[in-house]
């Protein structure tokens, strides 16, 4: 290896940027972690031409991605150019080479991550994803490395910063869904096509890596049931705050007696729950250790630096591993089988808002309808409309099993004094214990 680590990028975009001023601004606190320079050889770009976020000398661009695939000298591949195909023959390709890969490519990762990881492994080579989950918050290296001697029990959090921005504007500012999305786009903070962060598909396949590496077990991105927020409505956001909670995108995983449970979807956390506290663009992620009991980690879920932080502190570990002639060494087979759990066996709180009749007797069926599921109400409001003889009625369930609320919702459709059930949301309260 010598005096000299040689770094290629595959991409030079916002996080690319972000790598490179990070080596040239602390290369003298990496020579002195390392006791070697670390430098960026050669980066692939689409367009030679195209104005860039860092000065970058014109003779390090390439667009042929051998140059930085088959380049001797390249020790560590950074792989930033997104998407799933090529970027996945690439990385290939750079472990075929015996290159170490650094990627923060999270649908790369949700779909092709064990595949990658045993080739790499089978390459004595390194393959590290720190910046694949929630940007800057070091929670992968966390829970491989600081919790390692634990057993997780429980993973929760907001993983995507678009979502929790907008539901931020829309709690504490009352804006509609569209207009607390605009004012994101204009930000930079949601995408033009926002699809994959607002259906919660970006947030899914952040929870499938957090499950795999927390539970030990192959969590497919199949396996994340996911629900989005466009259909959230400020009713529910009021309600919400009468009765004490906050309405979060939340990715949701559970791995107790080798079962596994693992969604995203809005809910309304209870506001003594950390998470309710975490706003705007900002990410959390909530851990609870059987032995550790609850951590929380949180920090910029996204930005240029933040994330390339979270890159640079791969590299630095890839580049460790590099001198002490361990690499390709840190993946570990999965444990347990994975299982998932049956509606009877997952448990929970509801939220439940729906339009009845306002006559006598009406809420007593209600109630009877959820008691003979053995299902019973921890809150209960009632807003009569006097001119349309309707009453709105919201509820809040104790701990259920999904299976008897699913059929509790089926048969409140089909009771004939509910004229309409508008929405229901799965309800944290307190933390786990």
């Amino acid at each position: 290896m010598g005096n000299n680590v040689s770094i290629g990028l595959l991409g030079l975009g916002v996080v690319g940027s972000g790598v490179i001023k990070l080596v040239e601004e602390h290369q003298e606190k990496l020579v002195h972690q390392l006791g070697c320079d670390v430098q960026v050889k050669s980066v692939l770009v689409r367009d030679l031409d195209k104005t860039r976020g860092v000065a970058i000398d014109r003779t390090f661009l390439t667009t042929n991605p051998d140059d930085v695939l088959n380049d001797p000298e390249i020790d560590i591949v950074v792989e930033v150019m997104g998407g799933i195909d090529l970027a996945r023959e690439y990385i290939l390709k750079a472990f075929a080479a015996k290159k170490h890969v650094v990627t923060a490519n999270k649908d790369l990762v949700a779909l092709h991550g064990i595949e990658l990881q045993e080739v790499a492994s089978k390459n004595k080579c390194d393959f590290y994803y720190e910046a694949s989950v929630a940007g800057g918050i070091p929670i992968l290296r966390g829970i491989v490395d600081g919790l390692a001697s634990d057993r997780i029990q429980q993973v929760m959090g907001i993983v995507n910063g678009t979502t929790n921005y907008i539901l931020t504007k829309m709690n504490t500012e009352g804006l509609s869904y569209e207009t607390a999305l605009k004012q994101a786009q204009e930000l930079g903070f949601a995408e033009a096509d926002p699809t994959a962060d607002v259906e919660g598909l970006d947030a899914a396949r952040k929870m499938a890596i957090l499950g795999r590496l927390s539970f030990s077990t192959d969590v497919d991105l199949e396996d994340v049931e996911v629900s989005g927020i466009t259909n959230i409505e400020i009713e529910d956001l009021e309600y919400g705050k009468q009765l004490g909670y906050t309405m979060k995108l939340i990715g949701f995983a559970n791995f107790d007696n080798h079962q596994l449970e693992i969604n995203v979807q809005p809910t309304l956390l209870s506001n003594n729950h950390p998470l309710s506290d975490v706003k705007n663009e900002y990410n959390a992620v909530y851990v609870y250790g059987k032995a550790v009991g609850e951590t929380m980690f949180y920090g910029p879920g996204a930005g240029s630096l933040p994330t390339a932080t979270a890159i640079m502190s791969d590299v630095i570990a890839a580049i460790k591993n590099m001198r002490l002639g361990v690499t390709g060494n840190q993946f570990v087979e999965s444990h347990f089988k994975k299982v998932l759990k049956t509606p009877d066996q997952r448990y929970g709180q509801y939220y439940v808002r729906l339009h009845a009749k306002d006559e006598v007797g009406v809420f007593s069926s209600i109630s009877t309808l959820f008691n003979d599921l053995n299902i019973s109400f921890k809150r209960i409001l009632q807003n009569p409309n006097k001119k349309a003889e309707t009453a709105e009625i919201v509820v809040v369930t104790h701990q259920t099993s999904l299976e008897n609320f699913q059929k509790a919702l089926e048969n409140l459709n089909e009771l004939q004094a509910v004229l309409e059930v508008n929405s229901y949301y799965k309800v944290e309260g307190d933390v786990a214990k």
